[in-house]
Order: structure tokens, then sequence, then C-alpha cells
């Protein structure tokens, strides 16, 4: 008759120990080294951190804001400071190396909170370089890929005088329309209420133009001469009623 067989006993603590120690120990050691080495790293990041932030709070010129980027990469506020040297180089009316900044700001930080300012930004610069085309294409990229962002009813905002420039009235009066009622609550609805108000439709016939009206030229004034009278000539009596003949008095019979 056949027997069922036993399963393999269970080691005991002493003989699992003395069998696996050395593994456990360093297992152990792992763990302390990592947990020793990510406490030292948040440290270095943090000090590292604090001087970046304390630099860009000293920096007021484009070297300085510059000397941050260099010394600093990879933190928040070496990020800012692109942001800041773009907006030194924008006061200095040096508004290609602006986009050149921003640009790199972007390619660095493509999802930083504040992409949606840089891009806001470097359209005005194109504005203020007469590229007005390319000023609009960057406003409704910015709205496109960024919709539900704040800075997204600002750049609809901008395009309206944009597109009045262009005459194109209706596509402006849309954008308008766009704001009021999927960016009600923001403080672009009412400057989109207020362009509105100032577009007509293109096929809204002009009015007429108003004709000055002449002045008559005013009467002489009439001066006296010597014995005669400026008084109004009185008017001439009537003639005398020619007698009426008198009927004759009836026959006798």
């Amino acid at each position: 008759m056949p027997t069922l067989s036993s399963p393999d006993p269970v080691p005991e603590s002493p003989v699992f120990w003395d069998r696996y120690k050395k593994e456990i120990f360093a297992v152990i050691i792992i763990a302390v080294l990592a947990l020793a080495a990510f406490a030292g790293y948040r440290l270095y990041m943090d000090r590292r951190a604090n001087a970046a932030a304390e630099m860009l709070g000293s920096a007021k010129t484009a070297a300085e804001f510059q000397k941050v980027i260099s010394e600093y990469p990879g933190t928040a506020a070496g990020a800012s400071a692109y942001l800041f040297l773009a907006s030194a180089q924008k006061n200095e009316k040096k508004f290609a190396e602006a986009n050149t900044t921003l640009q790199t700001f972007l390619d660095k930080n493509p999802k930083h909170e504040m992409a949606g300012t840089a891009r806001l930004a470097m359209a005005a610069n194109l504005e203020s370089l007469g590229k007005k085309d390319e000023a609009l294409a960057t406003y409704q990229r910015l709205v496109t890929s960024e919709p539900k962002s704040f800075a997204a009813p600002i750049a609809l905002v901008s395009q309206i005088h944009l597109l009045k420039e262009k005459n194109q009235i209706e596509e402006a009066r849309r954008v308008c329309e766009t704001v009021m009622t999927q960016y009600r609550d923001s403080a672009s609805a009412s400057e989109a209420t207020m362009q509105l108000r100032s577009l007509k439709p293109s096929n809204e016939p002009a009015p007429p133009a108003i004709q000055p009206t002449v002045a008559a030229p005013p009467a002489p004034a009439l001066t006296a001469s010597p014995g005669v009278s400026l008084q109004p000539a009185a008017p001439p009596a009537p003639a005398p009623k020619a007698p009426q003949p008198s009927a004759a008095p009836p026959k006798k019979p």
C-alpha cells in the first residue's frame, strides 16, 4: 500500500539564520546605504535649490540672470531665471534675443506652469518686431494646445486687434463670443464684451456721410440817410367804393 510523502520540514530558526545570515546582512546594509544616499541627495538638492533661489533673488541684470542659469541648471530658480532674462532683454528692445531665451525655456521645461506665459510673451515680441501674422499664429497655437490654461482667454483677446487690422471682422466677433461663452468667469470676458460692442458686421452698410450745411450770408445792415426814415412805409389807403344804384320804386297798379 503506497504511503503519502510528507512535505519538506521547515528549517528551524537557528538553521535558517546560519544558512542565510550573509544574504540578510547584505540586504540590510544595502537598504541602509540607499536611505543614507537618498537623505544626502535630498540635503544636497535642498541646499542647492536654496542657493539658487538666493542668487536669483539678488539678480538684477541680464548677466546676473544668465549666471543663475549657468550655475544652477535643473533648479526651479534656474528655470525662472530664463523668464527674468527674457524680460530684461525685452526691456532693452532685444525682442529676437528674448524669444530665443523663451524658446530655450520651453524646450527645457515643456510642462512648466509658466509655459503659457512664455508663449504669450513670444507672441507680444513678434508684434513688436512687426511680424503680425506670426504673432497671430502663436496666439492661436496657444489656445489650441492649452485650452484650459489661464493664458488661453488672454491669447484669444490678444487676437482681436490683429484681426481688426486684417479687416477680419467676423472672425474677431467669433473670438469675442468664444471668450464670453467658454471663459465667462475670466477677467478677459469683460474685455471681450467691450470689444464686441465696438465691432460691426462686415455686411452692415456704412452710415451715409453727413453733408456740411452752409450758413446763409447775413443780410446787409441798413444805414439811414439824412431825411430818410427806416420805418416801413404805411400800406396804401384802400380806393373809395363806387356808389351802388338805388333800387327802382315799385310801380303802382
